[in-house]
């Protein structure tokens, strides 16, 4: 069985462009393993964002859409007093990843986009709890069936010291490993891990990479 680590986070613009190159693979590969860590991009970060760095991520985002072809809707970040932490967002993800079986990964997986789409393409403010509970609710209950789970459990979950603790664990994972940008996207083969994305990386380069390092 393939297993993949992918080291990312959902308020990264250039995870939120690789998504579909991720989902692309994880076709071409069935069966395959996904286990997802959160890199914490600005994690507990707590000033207000300024014009000039707001300006200079919109760039980026720029970027992203070009090169993805992903819809960038309404602004989140234009809200007096934004603070661009994405500790929250991370949270949530674990939170999930806590909820559900450890079959479910793409109940996970599911999340993440599911979040990444309504900061990039809906404009939604995902450094907020109750939104943030919604989203991965809904999300959820997409993968899992109907009323699997609510938003009020969900947000008692995120808020939970376990949760937390376990968001910040998986920081820490991602800095051991050394890696310092996102998405990052790992192999596990032979009881050793090998990069196969770091940034931004197509389906066919990503197949080429994986089949390579199996090979060998």
């Amino acid at each position: 069985m393939t297993h993949l680590i992918y080291v990312a986070d959902p308020m990264c613009s250039w995870c939120y462009g690789f998504g579909p190159e991720l989902q692309a693979l994880l076709d071409a590969v069935p069966g395959s393993r996904l286990d997802l860590v959160l890199g914490g991009l600005r994690a507990y970060n707590q000033q207000v964002l300024d014009d000039t760095t707001r300006t200079t991520i919109l760039s980026h985002w720029k970027h992203v859409e070009e090169r993805s072809g992903l819809p960038f809707g309404g602004n989140a970040m234009s809200q007096p007093g934004f603070i661009y932490d994405t500790e929250p967002a991370c949270r949530a993800v674990v939170a999930a990843r806590t909820l559900v079986d450890e079959v479910s990964s793409a109940a996970v997986l599911n999340v993440f986009h599911a979040i990444q789409h309504g900061f990039y393409a809906e404009g939604k403010d995902v450094t907020d709890i109750g939104v943030l509970s919604e989203i991965a609710v809904t999300a959820l209950n997409a993968v899992e069936g109907a009323d699997s789970y609510d938003a009020i459990s969900f947000h008692e979950t995120m808020l939970s010291p376990m949760t937390m603790s376990d968001a910040r664990q998986d920081f820490e994972q991602s800095q051991r490993w050394g890696i310092r940008g996102f998405p990052a996207l790992l192999l596990v083969h032979q009881d050793a891990l090998h990069m196969i994305a770091s940034g931004y990386t197509t389906r066919d380069e990503l197949i080429a990479t994986l089949k390579q390092i199996q090979q060998a």
